[in-house]
């Protein structure tokens, strides 16, 4: 039984069950035919995945690890605020005409900044700490930055993700764990893609720092399903877990700017079937 699908029943239970509605109150998100899309969710989720055990993809159904690597390596590798820059169109409905989504995302990770050692942006000062630092605690990322907010066609969802470095006894090597801040978590379309691609980005840098990967633990304010999709979510939460997928990542890179997403690979992937047309609200 893969440990993700438990963690992800569990929660799905506890917002339906547990949580509250945000129906009649004033929202933002709307449906395509314009009607309010409200929510039931919870405060203050936190999620644990130890990934020395087992890679998180969920099994109840298919979460497309190359699309996920994908927009990850768009994010952090390329830093582009351009959606001609991805093979994906999850993105197309907040860009403009030139394919801008404005000064979001992996804009803020082009930034650079001063530091004693020189001018880095957020990556490569992630990189150059791992390396250099690695018992650092301040070691992390933030892209939700308040001067900018209003040239962004998307406030940032996933938004810091903080690097902790330990060392488990008996081991040769250094653990890498990560601990994402998520300001608001659309759980049914977004919640596995994202812990997917942050164990990847934990595997990637672990790789080129010569540690081994270690735990991800997830945060999230505002983690909610949609009033249209708590039906998906009951129909999804009743299917049985298979077992967890094997996570093969690319041996020979050794810089994290020569990954690609075909460097990435789960094996022995089995999963229910596909929940399809599923809405999104914007």
């Amino acid at each position: 039984m893969s440990y993700a699908d438990k963690v992800f029943i569990e929660m799905c239970r506890d917002i339906i069950d547990n949580g509250t509605s945000t129906e009649g109150e004033k929202v933002r998100p709307r449906w395509e035919d314009g009607t309010p899309a409200y929510t039931v969710k919870k405060f203050g989720v936190v999620n644990r995945y130890d990934l020395r055990k087992e890679f998180p993809a969920l099994t109840l159904r298919r979460t497309g690890i190359k699309s996920c690597t994908d927009e990850l390596l768009w994010i952090w590798q390329k830093k582009s605020n351009n959606i001609h820059d991805l093979n994906s169109h999850i993105w197309d409905s907040w860009a403009d005409e030139d394919g801008s989504i404005g000064k979001a995302y992996g804009y803020q990770m082009s930034v650079k900044h001063q530091y004693k050692e020189g001018m880095f942006d957020q990556v490569d000062r992630v990189i150059y700490d791992l390396k250099n630092n690695p018992y650092s605690r301040r070691i992390m990322t933030n892209i939700y930055v308040h001067q900018d907010l209003h040239e962004m066609n998307l406030y940032p969802c996933a938004y810091s993700m903080t690097f902790n470095v330990t060392k488990k006894e008996g081991h040769e090597k250094l653990s890498l764990n990560g601990m994402l801040n998520q300001r608001s978590n659309d759980v049914l379309t977004a919640n596995n893609w994202n812990v997917c691609q942050y164990a990847v980005l934990l595997h990637m840098l672990a790789q080129v720092c010569d540690m081994e990967v270690g735990e991800l633990v997830h945060v999230i304010a505002d983690a909610h399903i949609y009033d249209r999709h708590i039906p998906l979510v009951e129909e999804l939460i009743k299917r049985e877990p298979l077992p967890a997928p094997k996570f093969w990542l690319n041996p020979e890179v050794k810089n994290f700017y020569a990954f690609t997403p075909d460097d990435v690979k789960l094996i022995d992937y089995e999963t229910h079937e596909q929940i399809k047309n599923i809405p999104v609200a914007v």
